[in-house]
């Protein structure tokens, strides 16, 4: 028999307070995944419940419920280790985590160590150990943005399907455009890797022209039908659907999925698919270019082939695309497509809880 759970009674205040440290972005996740787990043993839920509501173990539930019931609030504390004295205090660690999450420094957009010390008092190395303690690092910025597509959910659904499970007697094309490709020229030669000396390449360069890259890749087995031209309109992109056609076997299917660029909706295009009834169009949502596969592959090809290159002209940019295209084809590997249309939109729903400061 397992054995009863020690009863867990919260006041308002303490109730008041906990779901503070939940929801107010300044609290170190720790102390935040705490004070979820005593709200949710406290409304009844059982130590099961609890760890796979907050996806962690149950020991750890069972932890913190005990130390709750025996100490309260000070018992969510982490207790101190032995060792030297500590010279900051946590009311220390705490102002420098609050200004560093609420606060900018004069004159700037960003904290530095150095900034910081000066604001506190706190050595520079001190601050340093307590943002990589708590995962901070105000020197960094990433990017975001999220779809605004009111058919987001059903589009995800409809792209990651053909993903994971493709229709029969079909081909899953996945069709974008890598416009603006130019042929860069560096003024100096390059100089290449030496033992104890990196490759060099000088900052500025000459430009030759673009081109643009009409790129159709196999989900399933990886290989690339591609094609560059000098302008990106229309025009080229039915021209580009009519080498699609005519290297897809007849008796085959074809879904595209394609992003919501103009050119891929404009009239002519629509008449073509119109001509074409095995073409099946599947659109990408707003803002989402992460779910077309063809764009991993993309960056590949700029990675390996184009970043750390010098071209002389467009023809030269173009024959070497080419070339890396039939490289590609001679051992293709796939991008596979491993997480399912419910765990994404989950994953989006947890980012919008937490970038709106709520639980539910």
């Amino acid at each position: 028999m397992p054995r009863p759970l020690a009863p867990l009674h919260i006041t308002n205040e303490e109730r008041s307070e906990l779901r503070g440290w939940a929801r107010r972005p300044t609290t170190a996740q720790a102390m935040a995944l705490r004070a979820r787990i005593v709200l949710r043993c406290a409304a009844g839920g059982s130590n099961q419940d609890v760890a796979e509501d907050l996806g962690v173990n149950r020991i750890t539930v069972g932890k913190w419920r005990r130390r709750f019931v025996e100490s309260g609030l000070d018992g969510l504390v982490d207790a101190p280790r032995p060792g030297v004295e500590r010279q900051i205090s946590d009311e220390d660690i705490e102002r420098v985590i609050a200004r560093t999450l609420e606060e900018t420094p004069p004159h700037a957009t960003h904290w530095s160590t150095r900034s910081m010390a000066e604001a506190t008092g706190i050595s520079k190395s001190s601050i340093n150990r307590i943002w990589r303690a708590f995962s901070l690092q105000p020197h960094r910025v990433d990017s975001f943005k999220l779809s605004n597509d009111p058919l987001f959910v059903a589009k995800v659904r409809d792209i990651v399907g053909l993903y994971m499970d493709p229709p029969d007697k079909a081909l899953v094309l996945c069709v974008d455009e890598k416009s603006q490709m130019q042929a860069l020229e560096r003024t100096q030669p390059l100089l290449p890797l030496r033992p104890g000396v990196m490759a060099k390449q000088t900052h500025d360069y000459v430009r030759h022209g673009t081109t643009t890259l009409f790129a159709a890749l196999d989900a399933k087995t990886g290989q690339v039908i591609g094609k560059c031209y000098r302008r990106h309109r229309a025009t080229e992109f039915v021209k580009f659907l009519r080498i699609i056609n005519g290297s897809v076997p007849a008796k085959l299917d074809v879904h595209l999925i394609l992003d919501n660029y103009s050119t891929h909706k404009t009239p002519t295009v629509r008449r073509w698919l119109a001509r074409h009834p095995r073409f099946h169009v599947h659109y990408t949502p707003t803002y989402s270019s992460w779910i077309n596969l063809v764009e991993s592959w993309f960056a590949v090809l700029t990675n390996r082939r184009l970043r750390r290159s010098s071209f002389r002209s467009t023809r030269q940019l173009e024959s070497a695309v080419k070339a890396f295209i039939e490289a590609t084809n001679e051992h293709p590997t796939p991008f596979v497509w491993s997480k399912s249309a419910a765990d994404i939109l989950e994953s989006v729903q947890r980012f919008c809880q937490r970038i709106s400061g709520t639980d539910h």
